[in-house]
């Protein structure tokens, strides 16, 4: 049975030949900042780690890193240059610990001529579990061989060239040997991991309309902040006071609540009106006043305090079918963390996210500008990148 302390998580990143990262490694604790100028490398280290998240979920290999600034043609380091046979691509992977330890997940990915995975390689419990490689350059597959340990050492069959093979293996793998259920295991450990992933970038001119009431899991954008409060202010008491709490230390004004009101979203002659619903803050004496008369920090702040008092079951996330939402870990990315936050939001969201981190509930590796927003505050790993970079140093109180 998991615990908070052996659910499965992302604990490092590799990219080997990524962007503007060659032979790059980053140690992530439960709350990790990246710090550094632009054009760092700082945003890469998070749209890698989505894209593996993504890649777990069953995505095609052009959608998972097609959502990276550029695409997957941008992957691929400005100085690789194309072999004999034109070829180039980038090399990314990671690892996860959890219940079997350290299980590592190294991808290479050939974007010229071909988009396609050309080998994968997952390692844990002291043995090569699957390895994957392409032998035909005319055919989309590869050639996948997995730990068997029974009459023969490894089975052999072929596997698409544009998904993750680990993320296939629970349906290609009987478990009918040692061997075989290791393989199993180290797969589910990674595969739980990556889709905890929750890539969070709130954008605070689409959170002010109102929203179906349906929409009741927070999408990456929390255009649907309104539609989400209303499940916790109804669901959730307490995280919904928390979240009250946090917003009352940092917002000017009085703050006696959040609120959700009913509202109606207009048809027209194909289609009926939809019931939806908006927020307000209960300001007390002053009256409601509309989160759409709110400003964007304060949105951000309302949307990113809400993720980390949160978890599976209010994100939108493609937790494990084999895992109850209440045994996994998020793994929060929120590149720019610092956007329109004043210092005081900011360590406030800090201290949330410990809070979070410390009931095994929320991992949190956000991008920041400056690295002395989180002085002072322990248990926050602060990582380096370009001029500034360095080993990480874990902040104390």
């Amino acid at each position: 049975m998991s615990t908070p302390h052996n659910r499965p998580v992302v604990t490092e990143l590799r990219l080997s030949a990524f962007k503007s990262h060659r032979g790059a490694t980053f140690a992530f604790g439960p709350l990790t900042l990246l710090s550094g100028g632009s054009g760092t490398g700082k945003s890469s280290v998070l749209e890698a780690v989505t894209a593996l998240g993504r890649l777990a979920c069953g995505a095609e290999l052009a959608e998972a890193f097609g959502a990276v600034r550029g695409g997957a043609t941008a992957c691929v380091p400005q100085s690789a240059q194309p072999d004999v046979q034109g070829r180039r691509g980038f090399r990314v992977g990671c690892t996860v610990t959890g219940p079997l330890g350290p299980v590592r997940l190294d991808v290479a990915v050939q974007t010229e001529p071909a988009l396609r995975i050309v080998g994968e390689r997952l390692t844990g419990g002291g043995e090569t579990l699957l390895t994957t490689a392409l032998r035909d350059p005319h055919r989309r597959t590869v050639q996948a061989a997995w730990h068997t340990a029974g009459a023969v050492a490894v089975t052999k069959a072929p596997l698409p060239d544009d998904r993750l093979a680990t993320a296939l293996l629970p349906l290609r793998v009987s478990g009918s040997t040692d061997g075989q259920r290791l393989v199993l295991a180290a797969a589910e450990q990674m595969v739980v991991a990556l889709r905890g992933v929750f890539p969070v970038e709130p954008r605070p001119e689409l959170m002010r309309a109102p929203v179906p009431v349906a929409a009741g899991r927070l999408r990456t954008s929390c255009d649907n902040l309104a539609a989400v409060l209303a499940r916790t202010e109804g669901e959730c008491a307490t995280r919904h006071a928390a979240l009250v709490n946090a917003v009352r230390e940092v917002c000017s004004g009085p703050v006696e609540g959040l609120i959700t009101l009913p509202a109606v979203l207009p048809g027209d002659s194909r289609t009926p009106p939809v019931e939806a619903v908006t927020a307000a803050v209960d300001r007390g004496p002053l009256g409601l006043v509309p989160i759409d008369r709110l400003g964007d920090g304060e949105l951000r702040f309302v949307a990113l305090a809400l993720v980390l008092l949160t978890g599976p079951s209010v994100l939108d996330v493609d937790t494990s079918t084999e895992l109850l939402p209440a045994g996994q870990v998020l793994t929060v990315l929120g590149d720019g963390l610092d956007l329109g936050l004043d210092r005081r939001q900011l360590r406030e969201l800090l201290r949330l996210a410990g809070l979070a981190a410390g009931r095994g509930h929320i991992r949190l590796l956000a991008t920041v500008q400056d690295p002395a927003c989180a002085d002072g505050l322990g248990g926050v790993t602060i990582t380096g990148l370009g001029a500034d970079r360095e080993d990480a140093v874990d902040q104390s109180g």
